[in-house]
């Protein structure tokens, strides 16, 4: 069986980090997402998407992410069957989220999304968790063009 999800959108609000009776770190978000297609009124439509992130996921996350911030998220969608406070049955989905990744850059963001880590310096490390967003520092060095001869 399969159950992979990925999903690129924008924080709707900031994470709220807690912390179970055991003091496991839980953050919930949701994630603004475009389709890909305009609706019969021509408009572009969004969904709002649900997201709970564990332990140091969800650091990482309550950490560098605020409203506003474009995130990557990759997980699993799960389904939740729970009693309202008036004993009605209800159902709910929300993505677990295994890794989240910077969907934009600190420049894109400029301010607009609060604090961020440099992209220079790793962000705490976990198998997990990216802090190196696509396009970001790397260890390869630049070829001068001194000679106008590429080395292969």
């Amino acid at each position: 069986m399969l159950n992979k999800i990925i999903l690129m959108g924008r924080l709707t609000r900031d994470p709220e980090l807690r912390r179970t009776g055991s003091g496991t770190a839980v953050t919930s978000f949701s994630l603004a997402v475009d389709r890909d297609f305009k609706s019969q009124s021509g408009e572009k439509e969004t969904d709002f998407i649900d997201v709970v992130a564990w332990r140091s996921t969800a650091e990482f996350v309550s950490k560098y992410f605020t409203k506003g911030r474009m995130a990557i998220v990759e997980g699993r969608l799960q389904i939740r069957d729970w009693t309202d406070r008036d004993g009605g049955k209800r159902r709910s989905a929300e993505v677990v989220a295994d890794n989240v990744y910077f969907g934009d850059s600190k420049r894109d963001g400029a301010g607009d999304y609060g604090a961020a880590p440099s992209y220079g310096t790793p962000a705490p490390s976990a198998s997990h968790m990216s802090a190196q967003p696509m396009g970001g520092q790397s260890d390869f060095a630049e070829i001068g063009d001194e000679d106008g001869e590429l080395p292969f």
